[in-house]
């Protein structure tokens, strides 16, 4: 039986109290490589009087009156999503806003997000659940078991159901990695949870728009790209310092969606068969220069370093990498080969320049310039599609 809930927001019942649910059914990554999941029905449906469902793993179905006009975010890429659908000033909050990257929009013409305006979830002591009151919003676009099984936030089951109950519903999947061991539920591809964000928005003639566009250009871009045996691997890590000398490794063969980009590119884990495992909830460790030097990856890729333009990157970065009497010696060092490693929470709208900047990155002599329409992006987040 499904429950009312303010301003117009019914959560469902028992798939929405069931902060686990779904049943095996097979998924498919970004890459295109089918993955065995547990499933929920996927649809979204309209009942007589215009209200509508969107159903989504872990926490069920939700129905709507209308489309929210104030969304609690934790994650930028939903964020992201949200932009591209024309509904940026439904968000209210990043878990860290510094993590939203927005450069991206000063390349398309109307889009524009002030990221200063977010309320931040994540304090210097976890999460307070008093913000999820104060910020009062429609609807909170964040995975539940996100919340409950980050210990450092501070929050259980019981405080996520209160808020739900108090509130507003929570819909969201944690789709960025997929190394948490208690991730145990349907995963979405990045394509699939832009989806139902557009179903909760009603915005689906946009995302069809940006499906289309998406796929005429990763395939118009793959079909030009070097044969898979002139593509080089890559070793992805975190460490946001100028002068790093420890990495946290993620793990490139990731179907997470912030690789998107490179599995579209044909690029491949350097840590394949090295016993290495990729950062998680329960995974913090960290690898040296020696580490690497075992390894000796084709390309270096490090996330921390979004605010910095490519020249200030290799500036900082790289050209500490080539005076350090280790990491001088990486292959990928010598030869240049170490990149920026993109945004941890990657949207559509990032993905569209992440594809293009590694596409002209790993091969320049394929490809130059502007890989994508800008314009007809602009276009489609303004409904002129």
């Amino acid at each position: 039986m499904e429950r009312p809930t303010r301003r117009g927001l019914l959560a469902g019942g028992a798939a929405a109290t069931a902060l686990l649910a779904g049943c095996t059914s097979t998924d498919t990554g970004d890459d295109g490589t089918p993955t065995s999941t547990p499933a929920d029905t996927a649809t979204e449906t309209a009942t007589p009087d215009s209200s509508y469902d969107v159903e989504m793993a872990p926490a069920g179905t939700v129905t709507f009156d209308a489309p929210p006009e104030s969304v609690t975010h934790y994650f930028p890429d939903y964020g992201d999503m949200a932009v591209a659908l024309g509904h940026g000033d439904s968000v209210v909050s990043m878990g860290l806003p510094s993590r939203f990257h927005t450069s991206h929009y000063d390349e398309l013409d109307g889009v524009r997000f002030d990221v200063d305006s977010l309320t931040k979830l994540n304090g210097d002591s976890g999460i307070d659940k008093e913000v999820f009151y104060e910020l009062d919003a429609d609807l909170h676009l964040v995975d539940p078991q996100w919340l409950v099984h980050n210990s450092f936030f501070g929050l259980d089951e019981a405080d996520v159901a209160e808020v739900r109950e108090n509130v507003a519903p929570f819909l969201g999947n944690t789709i960025f990695r997929r190394t948490d061991s208690w991730h145990d539920y349907r995963y979405y591809t990045l394509y699939e949870a832009f989806e139902k964000v557009a179903q909760v928005h009603r915005e689906e003639a946009k995302f069809e728009a940006f499906r289309a566009l998406h796929d005429e250009y990763v395939e118009r871009v793959q079909s030009e790209l070097p044969s898979e045996g002139d593509r080089p691997n890559a070793l992805l890590t975190f460490a946001a310092a100028d002068d790093p000398e420890a990495f946290y490794p993620y793990r490139v063969s990731d179907e997470g969606t912030n690789k998107k980009q490179f599995h579209d590119l044909g690029i491949t884990d350097a840590l394949a068969g090295t016993g290495i495992e990729g950062l998680s909830t329960n995974d913090r460790g960290q690898i040296d220069y020696e580490t690497m030097l075992e390894v000796d990856p084709d390309s270096i890729l490090v996330r921390g370093h979004e605010t910095k333009t490519e020249q200030e990157f290799r500036d900082t970065v790289l050209a500490f990498m080539r005076e350090h009497s280790v990491a001088s010696d990486l292959t990928a060092v010598q030869e240049g080969q170490v990149f920026r490693g993109g945004p941890i929470y990657a949207g559509p709208l990032h993905h569209l320049f992440l594809l293009e900047r590694y596409a002209t990155g790993f091969f320049p002599e394929t490809f130059s310039g502007e890989l994508f329409d800008r314009g007809r992006v602009s276009d489609i987040v303004a409904g002129e599609n």
